[in-house]
C-alpha cells in the first residue's frame, strides 16, 4: 500500500489507474488509501459540467481540454455515465468522444458509472476526484450523467459549476426552476448557431435577476458553439474569474457544506455497499435470491439480511472481548 501511495506521489499513471480501479471495485484497502492521501490534495481548478442530456457537455469538455492544454495546463476528467443495471459499469463511455486526447500525457480521462445515483454522483465519483487531485493536475473536470433537474450533487464536489443548456429550451428552463439555477456559477448556452439561442440567454438572465442572491457573484451567461470551439476562450476566462472570486473571498459556509456533504455521502455510500456485499456473500441469502422470484418475499429476505448482519456483528464483538 505504501508503495502505491509513493508511486502516485511520483505521478506514475499506472499507479493512478490501479488506485482508481481499487476505488471503483470497492477494494477493502481503498478507504485507508483515500484517508492516507486526502491531506495531500493539490490546489487544482475543479469544474463541474452538468445540464440536460444532449446539451453537448462532452463536446464542450473536449474543447476545454484543448484550451487548457494550449495554455500548458494538465487536465483530469471524470466522466460519469449511466450505470448498466446488470453489471454496474458505465455504458455510454464519454471517453470515446474525447479519444483524440488519449496520447497526450497531460490529459487523464476516466469514466465511472453513476451506480443508480439520481444526482449522478456516487461514492466512487467523489473518491476518484480526490485521487486525481492528489495525483496533481492543474484542472479537474467532472461531467455528470445528464439527468436534468436531479443533478445538484455536483455543487458539493467542485468549486465552479457550469450548467450547459441548449436553445431548444423548454425542458432546460423547467430544470432551472427545479433547482439547477441555484447551483450554477456559470451558465453556458451551447449550440448558439441554432434558432432561439438569444431568447434562451435572455430568459436565463431574467431568471438570474429575479432569483435571490446569496453571494456577490452573479452567474454570467455565455454562448458557445462547442463543435467549433467558438466562445470557449471566453468561458475559460470566466471560470478563472470565478476561481479568483473564491480565492479573494472568505466562504466558510461553502467549505462547511462541502465537508458535511462529503462525510454524509461517504458514510451512506460505504455503509450501504457493505450491507449489500454482506447479503450477497451469505450463502443462504444468495440461494434464496437465485430461486424463482415469483415465490419470494423481498421484505422477508431483507429482514433475514438484517438479522444475519446483527448476528455477525455480535459474533465479532464476542470474539474481540475474548482476545
Amino acid at each position: 500500500m505504501k508503495d502505491l501511495i509513493e508511486k502516485i506521489r511520483q505521478k506514475d499513471r499506472r499507479a493512478l489507474s490501479r488506485m482508481l480501479s481499487m476505488v471503483e471495485e470497492r477494494d477493502a484497502k481503498s478507504l485507508e488509501l483515500l484517508a492516507s492521501l486526502f491531506a495531500e490534495r493539490k490546489s487544482s481548478i475543479s469544474i463541474g459540467v452538468t445540464g440536460p442530456a444532449g446539451a453537448g457537455k462532452s463536446t464542450l469538455i473536449d474543447q476545454l481540454i484543448r484550451t487548457y492544454r494550449k495554455n500548458n495546463q494538465t487536465v483530469a476528467v471524470v466522466a460519469v455515465d449511466p450505470s448498466s443495471p446488470f453489471s454496474g459499469g458505465a455504458v455510454l463511455g464519454d471517453r470515446v468522444r474525447m479519444q483524440k486526447h488519449y496520447e497526450d500525457e497531460g490529459v487523464f480521462i476516466r469514466s465511472v458509472g453513476s451506480r443508480g445515483k439520481t444526482g449522478g454522483v456516487s461514492f466512487s465519483t467523489r473518491a476518484l476526484l480526490d485521487v486525481m487531485n492528489v495525483y496533481g493536475t492543474d484542472v479537474v473536470i467532472l461531467e455528470t450523467v445528464g439527468a436534468g433537474q436531479s443533478e445538484v450533487d455536483v455543487m458539493n464536489l467542485v468549486d465552479t459549476t457550469l450548467v450547459v443548456l441548449t436553445p431548444e429550451g423548454g425542458d432546460s428552463i423547467q430544470a432551472l426552476k427545479a433547482g439547477m439555477l441555484e447551483i450554477a456559477d456559470i451558465f453556458v448556452i451551447n449550440k448558439k448557431d441554432r434558432a432561439g439561442s438569444e431568447l434562451m440567454a435572455h430568459e436565463v438572465q431574467t431568471m438570474i435577476s429575479l432569483a435571490p442572491q446569496e453571494t456577490s457573484w452573479k452567474p454570467p451567461v455565455l454562448m458557445t458553439l462547442a463543435q467549433t470551439g467558438e466562445g470557449v476562450d471566453a468561458l475559460v476566462q470566466d471560470i478563472q474569474k470565478h476561481v479568483s472570486y473564491l480565492e479573494d473571498q472568505d466562504h466558510p459556509e461553502i467549505e462547511q457544506r462541502k465537508l458535511l456533504g462529503a462525510v454524509s455521502e461517504i458514510i451512506k455510500a460505504r455503509v450501504s455497499q457493505e450491507v449489500m456485499d454482506f447479503c450477497s456473500s451469505d450463502a443462504g441469502l444468495r440461494e434464496k435470491l437465485q430461486q424463482d422470484p415469483k415465490t419470494q418475499n423481498p421484505y422477508q429476505i431483507a429482514i433475514e439480511c438484517f438479522d444475519r448482519l446483527d448476528q455477525a456483528r455480535l459474533a465479532r464483538a464476542k470474539a474481540s472481548k475474548g482476545k
